[in-house]
């Protein structure tokens, strides 16, 4: 027996597709069958599985838990709930030794996928291109593997409310926060976290329905704020989180309802931690403002700029040891205290914490950063073949003029305005591009660069596309 998938839904990250058309229980019972074969050579003997909120989540996670046990691996069953808390019950646990969350994260309602995490790395690109190679030549063990249930969620949520250990209860008490879980998967761990958070609580949306009624789970874009943010103005409440889909990428907007983006969220997380950590590596990926990477070293760490992607950050964060990270997506990573994977509640906790230690409230963190003009994250199609090679030539191009230029992912080129980016998605056809000035005036230069480069390989920007 063998099992070929759809080659689209085997991407660089995780593994997902569209329910009825590209995915389905086969495939599920197929990852099933491979990962635990793979886990088992490696020495591995337990695996914990979860699931987000989708419509089509149980019926994935019964047949990979079936593949899972057909090949001799014990599965831990820890029900539907956030990513992270699935990446907890795989890294908290001395018994387990991988785990899989059925999720299809932002993506619309039809879609869902898989995300994995092996011996406690994740599980990405080659690993994944294996598992697609190992499935299609039918390369998996026999045996017979144990299922247990496992409730996980007390002891997750107490985990997150020890961020605020040590923290004087007067300056909590007081703090008015509103909640936004989306519909997603987050809902049931966020009701439970904020019973026992100090302060005022509003929530948002936290029954879990895989159709999203209300709006459409992605906190980075601005419009699915909408309802966070009248919920703030409305009770004048201090600040608002909101989470994607499956609770592993926050969302923020202030007091005043501006959006605190992804690498203004770690402006505040790094001075945060730097007060006890001095000279500590902070990553974000090449997305994020210079006011970021010029924030950590004033304030004495080390800032260091890497690739986008959640599974590349986390392995940079253990090969230098960061205790922290981020991405402009809102994914958040603490290694601090806690356990280096991506988790919006958790984020959200020590976004609370920060501002208690820091002695100002967020509003007033957000107010003092420098006023930047930057376009939003500009993304166009470009055919599959192409993406890379225009890249490679674009920074050919650069390397060969008296520009500055980082090449750790794609091109960012530094000027006297500002910066520019270009590279190419990892799991779409598509060139990524934005721009950042402290003038409106530079931030044109900026993208008439873009625009130059582009046409120079026979490209041009054209209309924006979704993710």
């Amino acid at each position: 027996m063998s099992h070929s998938f759809n080659p689209t839904i085997l991407r660089e990250y995780d593994i997902r597709g569209i329910i009825g058309e590209t995915l389905g229980p086969d495939d599920a019972r197929a990852i099933g069958k491979v990962f635990g074969s793979m886990l088992a050579e490696a020495g591995g003997k337990r695996v914990a599985v979860g699931y987000d909120g989708r419509v089509s989540s149980p019926m994935l996670e019964h047949a990979l838990v079936e593949g899972l046990s057909a090949v001799g691996l014990d599965v831990v069953r820890v029900g539907m709930g956030p990513t992270p808390m699935l990446y907890y019950a795989e890294a908290s646990a001395d018994d387990v030794d991988g785990g899989i969350q059925i999720t299809g994260s932002h993506n619309p309602a039809n879609y869902n996928g898989f995300k994995m995490v092996f011996q406690g790395r994740p599980f990405f690109g080659a690993d994944i291109q294996e598992l697609g190679r190992r499935s299609a030549a039918g390369e998996w063990r026999d045996g017979t593997g144990s299922v247990e249930a496992r409730d996980v969620m007390e002891a997750y949520v107490a985990k997150m409310l020890a961020a605020l250990d040590g923290i004087d209860p007067a300056r909590l008490e007081g703090v008015r926060i509103g909640w936004d879980a989306g519909n997603g998967a987050a809902g049931p761990a966020l009701e439970r976290l904020v019973a026992d958070l100090p302060g005022e609580h509003h929530l948002l949306y936290t029954e879990v329905d895989g159709n999203f009624p209300n709006h459409h789970p992605d906190p980075t874009v601005e419009a699915n704020l909408a309802d966070l943010r009248a919920l703030v103005a409305e009770k004048s409440l201090d600040f608002g989180i909101a989470f994607d889909g499956d609770g592993d990428r926050i969302g923020a907007i202030d007091g005043e309802g501006r959006v605190i983006w992804g690498d203004q969220l770690l402006m505040i997380y790094a001075e945060d931690l730097l007060a006890k950590r001095k000279g500590a590596t902070i990553i974000a990926d090449v997305k994020a403002s210079r006011a970021l990477f010029d924030h950590v070293a004033a304030h004495g760490g080390q800032p260091l700029m890497w690739k986008t992607g959640h599974s590349l950050i986390k392995s940079k964060m253990k090969e230098v040891s960061s205790p922290l990270a981020g991405e402009m997506s809102g994914h958040v990573f603490f290694a601090d205290e806690y356990y280096g994977f991506d988790d919006a509640l958790y984020a959200g906790v020590r976004l609370i914490a920060a501002s208690a230690r820091l002695g100002r409230s967020v509003t007033e963190l957000r107010g003092a950063m420098p006023a930047m003009v930057n376009t939003p994250e500009l993304r166009f199609q470009v055919d599959e073949s192409r993406k890379f090679a225009a890249i490679e030539e674009i920074a050919a191009r650069i390397a060969a003029s008296d520009a500055v230029a980082n090449t750790t992912d794609g091109v960012r080129v530094t000027t006297d305005d500002g910066w520019w980016l270009l590279r190419a998605s990892n799991t779409q056809d598509v060139l990524v591009a934005r721009a950042e000035s402290d003038k409106q005036e530079g931030l044109d230069r900026l993208v008439a660069q873009i625009d130059e480069q582009l046409a120079l390989s026979g490209l041009e920007r054209g209309e924006s596309v979704g993710h």
